[in-house]
C-alpha cells in the first residue's frame, strides 16, 4: 500500500527534512484522512525513522466512518457492525475491535523508544497519561483499568490505546472520543469486552474542538515523554502543500 498523491509525498519530504531543535517532537495536523492513506503514511514514516531520515512524529487527525480489527480481534466481535455498510479492516495494531469516525480525535505517534529509553508498557502508560491530563484540565477524571489498556470515565470507555511497536518504533496510538456518534460502538463489542459502554467529552458536557483537543493533548504527551519542545506542520488543507507554523513551542522542564 502506498500513498503516491503530491500532499503526502510533499508532507513526507518535509517531515524528513524536518531538523528540530534538540530533543523536539514534531506534530503534524492532517484533517480528515482516509484510514488506508493514514496507515500507508504511518509506515513510511516508520521507515524513515528506522533508517534515521525522519524524526519522533505524532500525527493528528480524524477519519471516516471505519471499524478496525486488531491483532486480538474476532470477527464475531463486529456484531451487526458487520453488515452496516461500514468499512471494515483488520491492522497490525494490538487490541482488538473498535470504531474510527467524525468528531473522534486519532493520534498516531511515531517514536523511536530506544532513543527515549522507554519500554513498551511504559510507552502505553504515556499515552493514557497524556490523555488524562488533558481531560483533567476541562473537568473529567479519567481513570486506568488493570488489563483494559485505555481511558475510563466513571466506568464508560473515553479513550482507546492500541500500538504497535518493529524495532523499536511506533505505529498506531490512541483514539479520543469528542464528539464522536457512539451509536457506531452499538452494534460491536469494544476491544472485546463485552458490555463496555463508550463516552465522549461531549457526553461528559464538555464542548471542545477536535483541534483545541489535539493542540492539548500533543502539549501532554510531549511532557509525559520528556520532549523539551514540539513544532508543528500543518498538511490538513486538501489539495495543498504543508506548511509549517511559525515558532517553536518550548515545554517546562517537569
Amino acid at each position: 500500500m502506498r500513498v503516491s498523491t503530491t500532499r503526502f509525498d510533499e508532507l513526507l519530504r518535509q517531515v524528513c527534512e524536518y531538523g528540530g531543535e534538540g530533543n523536539h517532537l514534531l506534530t503534524v495536523r492532517l484533517g480528515r484522512t482516509a484510514y488506508d492513506s493514514a496507515l500507508a503514511l504511518q509506515e513510511r514514516l516508520r521507515e524513515a525513522r528506522m533508517a534515521g531520515r525522519a524524526p519522533d512524529t505524532l500525527l493528528l487527525l480524524e477519519h471516516p466512518a471505519v471499524y478496525t480489527l486488531g491483532r486480538r480481534a474476532d470477527m464475531a466481535d463486529l456484531g451487526a457492525a458487520a453488515g452496516s455498510g461500514v468499512t471494515v479492516r483488520r491492522v497490525d495494531r494490538g487490541g482488538a475491535v473498535t470504531f474510527h469516525g467524525p468528531g473522534q480525535l486519532v493520534g498516531y505517534p511515531i517514536v523511536g523508544l530506544r532513543d527515549r529509553q522507554t519500554e513498551v508498557r511504559t510507552y502505553i502508560w504515556s499515552l493514557e497519561e497524556a490523555i488524562i491530563r488533558t481531560v483533567v484540565g476541562w473537568g473529567v477524571r479519567g481513570e486506568r483499568y488493570a488489563g483494559a489498556p485505555g481511558v475510563w470515565v466513571g466506568g464508560r470507555k473515553l479513550a482507546s490505546v492500541g500500538i504497535r511497536v518493529r524495532s523499536w518504533v511506533t505505529t498506531h496510538g490512541f483514539a479520543l472520543n469528542v464528539t464522536t456518534d457512539l451509536e457506531y460502538f452499538a452494534g460491536i463489542v469494544p476491544c472485546g469486552m463485552a458490555g463496555v459502554q463508550m463516552t465522549s467529552l461531549a457526553r461528559e458536557r464538555v464542548s471542545v474542538s477536535i483541534d483545541d483537543a489535539g493542540r492539548a493533548l500533543a502539549r501532554e504527551l510531549c511532557a509525559v515523554l520528556g520532549y523539551e519542545g514540539m513544532s508543528w506542520l500543518d498538511g490538513a488543507a486538501a489539495g495543498a502543500e504543508p506548511r509549517r507554523r511559525t515558532g517553536t513551542v518550548h515545554l517546562p522542564a517537569t
